[in-house]
């Protein structure tokens, strides 16, 4: 009798912490759960079409084909159809980051670059050329400007 009482009493308690506590172990799965799937949310690599933050130029990067090329471009639409980036290449060593060579037009030459992905979704293109480093943004876009 006196063991079955016990139990009662453990039980009780259990009962009483688990009710106690649910809410933050609620809050507590939750959010071991948003962390564990929130990198399948984020986008993970550079494919589709971007526009450049500032220009108004929208490039598509064709990762199967490890190229970017000008699919819109209103100041200079004879650039439309060629390639933008070329030798496309995830870095291995580091997840959201790539690697290529983008075409200066002032040079008439591709430079190597790093493009990678921010927090908020831009994705930044980064070239250095001896002392100077330059960083442009693009945004992702569903779709085309109306022609």
């Amino acid at each position: 009798m006196m063991m079955m009482k016990l139990w009662h009493h453990l039980a009780y308690a259990m009962a009483s912490l688990i009710t106690l506590f649910a809410p933050t172990l609620r809050r507590g799965v939750f959010l071991f759960t948003v962390w564990l799937f929130s990198p399948l949310a984020l986008s993970t690599d550079i494919d589709g079409i971007w526009k450049h933050a500032e220009e108004p130029v929208w490039i598509e990067i064709r990762l199967d084909q490890s190229d970017g090329v000008v699919v819109h471009n209103d100041k200079f639409p004879e650039r439309v159809g060629n390639t933008f980036i070329k030798d496309i290449t995830a870095d291995k060593s580091t997840q959201g980051l790539w690697r290529g060579s983008v075409y200066i037009p002032k040079l008439k030459d591709y430079k190597n670059v790093e493009m990678s992905l921010s927090e908020t979704g831009t994705m930044q293109i980064i070239g250095s050329f001896g002392f100077f480093s330059r960083t442009i943004e693009w945004l992702q876009v569903d779709k085309l400007p109306v022609q």
